[in-house]
């Protein structure tokens, strides 16, 4: 009987989804890609760069088994514990989860219940079949209620709708307890109140990975609360202090504590249940205001076909001519790959920095959620080239960050406004140093390079004292030495630039300088990058093939970290014995043959291939390092390798963590023919396309085109590229040359242009 009304419902979803399908390129994505294996995207409802997520949560698990579900939801699970509001896409790390809601058809249980043990919580079980995923919208039917949950969202407000049962009564349970990355004592505070005219209010406060973050919310529904309760579920406490007004928890008209539940009861309905709800980094009354502005009315329909919207308007800067499957894959890249940032500032314009202080946006949006590490890698540089006014937007909130900073640096890994110092460099830098050498203004660049300048020199960062004492990152004080020596000397090189940009030829030239710290990493004698003692030998015992934590290297090991020179690829082809044998030991990185098990105890370095690590960033650059070394025809094929056996359009489609996009703009760089192997520099690598053709609508107004003939598995290889009608000499780009607008053509042939 459940099944029957499943279907039922489900049929009468799909109705609307079918019509809204049919036009924009909204209908290409899919947002089940990433969603299983080790991606951590999630499917449910967001608009470009949005406040909100709201998606299921199938596991919010204590942090020791969290990784699987950073996200909030796993592919494989069969069960829904309720819908939160805010989520990470594609992290490694994680949390968030906020607001947590479940709609609960007759008997209501108060705990989420084990996944194992099917009715003995409020969680129910779902089947993939009764799933709707698209872009702004998320549909499931809850089979143990029989209600048909549908979410879709805006900026600041996540709007859903429930059908309950005929005869069924209708409750609406909101659970300020799980978090994902759970574990006992996360919620340090928490508040929760219901105001006269039936709006829900409530503020958290946790200590997650950024520890003392608070969020707020505002909800309301489109029906009347025929009852209520609030709950305070913490029983371990000796002291709670004295009782408030009411003997039961129906008689309560706030709770406060640290393991809050509400349940809100509507009877039985005769039309489905909406609620919307809005969030904020500041307070309650700033989640209200959010409300009122940005959440008017009760129309379901509109406010999703608004987020369809936003996601056609946004995906329309590049059109693609491809078959059904590539456009799904790339479209959903895309989509992936414009998450993040995501605004963190009331309408108001109220935010929280990292001192925990309000502040306040004065002529630009504030955003946070940076994965620094990951994102300027290929994602920032694609929204540089495809929406640099958001870029400008970016660039204002890192500078407000760090003048709001109690250190006084730009953001390393930042959500909320709040810093939580995950992985290493100051890549914020390359971030702003990429989008002004490209062109983007509309900020001060006079207190950006500043703000680059003093991360830069922040002497008890990652021991950068010793950097520039030493010239690079002693293996005996820091651990990861040469991971770190490499990277601050990219991310001086990038800061460089700027400065070199700006005329500021002293910042130029210091940092000029200390762009080649990298040769201080380099060991002639094994061929590898390698991490010193502070008296200057390398340390020993030396094993190439180890990584992870207490080795040379972060999240990786010398044969992926030996090739992070992007800012001087000429001095490595040299210091490894000039053109063949650089393009020899690459080869032998390919070509290698590695049991995954060697690196089961670091779970980010995924998607071998050989030593590369595809889903696993120091790797994202390695394949096209052949056009360097005069091969361009062995990155053709390696990125045929990559495309063919890292990415695909299914749920485990993802070979590693999006990490906030990265994963994803590398597939767009990469289908579109060329990629930024030097952010921070104006030039692109050329590899070859994996689309026939695709136009970027620029936002000066001109089309940039790529096209190639006969694109099939027949021909892979490049014969000749021309740029309005001209033969390129060399297999590089240059952003200008993007921006003048025109085709960039590829002849594909059968075999290699040696």
């Amino acid at each position: 009987m459940r099944s029957c009304l499943s279907r039922l419902v489900l049929a009468v979803a799909l109705l609307p989804s079918f019509v809204l399908a049919a036009t924009g390129h909204a209908g290409d994505v899919d947002p089940r890609i990433g969603t299983g294996g080790d991606g951590h995207t999630f499917p449910g409802a967001t608009v470009p760069f949005g406040m909100i997520q709201l998606s299921p949560d199938t596991a919010m698990p204590d942090f020791k088994h969290a990784y699987k579900w950073a996200a909030g939801y796993q592919y494989g699970d069969d069960s829904i514990m309720g819908f939160s509001h805010t989520h990470f896409s594609g992290s490694g790390h994680s949390d968030l989860g906020d607001v947590l809601v479940m709609p609960i058809a007759g008997e209501v249980k108060l705990e989420p219940g084990d996944p194992a043990h099917p009715g003995s919580g409020y969680r129910s079980r779902f089947d993939h079949a009764s799933e709707v995923e698209q872009a702004g919208y998320y549909a499931v039917t809850l089979a143990d209620y029989g209600i048909r949950a549908e979410l879709t969202a805006g900026r600041r407000v996540g709007w859903h709708r429930y059908t309950f049962p005929t005869g069924k009564s209708a409750h609406l349970l909101l659970d300020l307890r799980p978090s994902i990355y759970d574990y006992p004592g996360k919620v340090l505070w928490s508040k929760l109140q219901v105001a006269g005219d039936g709006t829900v209010t409530g503020c958290r406060t946790t200590r997650g990975w950024a520890p003392g973050r608070k969020l707020c919310f505002a909800m309301r529904f489109n029906q009347p609360i025929a009852s209520r309760t609030l709950y305070d579920r913490e029983n371990d406490v000796v002291y709670k202090g004295f009782k408030g007004p009411g003997n039961q928890p129906v008689d309560h008209d706030a709770q406060n504590g640290r393991a809050l539940v509400g349940v809100f009861d509507f009877g039985t309905l005769a039309k489905p249940l909406e609620v919307k709800v809005a969030i904020s980094p500041v307070s309650a009354a700033n989640a209200v205001a959010n409300l009122d502005a940005d959440g008017k009315g009760w129309d379901f329909d509109a406010r999703r076909a608004q987020a369809r919207a936003a996601w056609d308007k946004a995906l329309a800067v590049i059109d693609v001519d491809a078959s059904a499957t590539v456009r799904r894959q790339f479209y959903t890249a895309l989509y992936h790959a414009m998450l993040s940032p995501t605004l963190s500032m009331d309408v108001n314009r109220q935010y929280r920095g990292p001192d925990h202080a309000v502040h306040q946006a004065n002529g630009f949006e504030f955003y946070s959620t940076w994965s620094l590490w990951d994102v300027y890698r290929a994602q920032q540089p694609l929204m540089v080239l495809l929406n640099p006014e958001r870029s400008t937007d970016f660039i204002r909130s890192l500078v407000a960050a760090r003048e709001a900073s109690p250190f006084g640096i730009l953001p390393v890994w930042a959500y909320q406004g709040l810093e939580t110092w995950c992985m290493i460099g100051y890549h914020a830098v390359p971030v702003i140093a990429d989008a002004y050498v490209k062109g983007v203004r509309g900020f001060d660049a006079g207190k950006a390079l500043d703000a680059m300048v003093a991360s830069a020199t922040y002497a008890p960062y990652g021991d950068l004292a010793d950097y520039m004492k030493l010239g690079y990152v002693p293996i005996d004080k820091e651990p990861e030495g040469a991971s770190k020596t490499l990277e601050y000397a990219y991310d001086d090189w990038s800061l460089a630039q700027m400065a070199k940009a700006m005329g500021r030829k002293d910042v130029a030239a210091t940092f000029e300088k200390r762009a080649g710290n990298w040769k201080n990493a380099w060991d002639p004698k094994t061929g590898f990058m390698r991490a010193r003692l502070s008296d200057g030998p390398f340390r020993t015992p030396f094993d190439p093939a180890a990584a992870g934590y207490g080795t040379d290297y972060t999240e990786g090991n010398a044969y992926q970290y030996s090739w992070y020179v992007p800012q001087d690829v000429p001095g490595l082809i040299r210091a490894m014995g000039g053109d063949a044998k650089f393009v020899q030991r690459l080869d032998d990185v390919f070509d290698a043959k590695i049991d995954p098990a060697h690196f089961k105890h670091v779970e980010d370095i995924t998607g071998l291939i050989g030593w590369y690590a595809h889903g696993n960033e120091p790797s994202h650059h390695i394949a096209y390092l052949y056009d360097y070394a005069g091969a361009p025809w062995k990155t053709q094929r390696r990125l045929k390798q990559i495309m063919d056996s890292q990415y695909a359009a299914r749920p485990d489609g993802l070979s590693g963590n999006d990490d906030l996009g990265q994963m994803s703009a590398w597939y767009v760089f990469t289908a579109l023919g060329f990629y930024p192997v030097t952010p921070a520099s104006d030039v692109y690598a050329i590899g070859r396309p994996f689309v026939g053709r695709a136009t970027l609508h620029l936002t000066n107004g001109k089309n940039f085109t790529v096209s190639a003939a006969p694109l099939d598995d027949a021909h892979p290889y490049v014969g000749e590229v021309t740029l309005n009608g001209k033969p390129l000499a060399k297999p590089f780009l240059h952003h200008a040359q993007i921006l003048a607008g025109g085709e960039l053509h590829f002849r594909m042939q059968a075999n290699p242009a040696r």
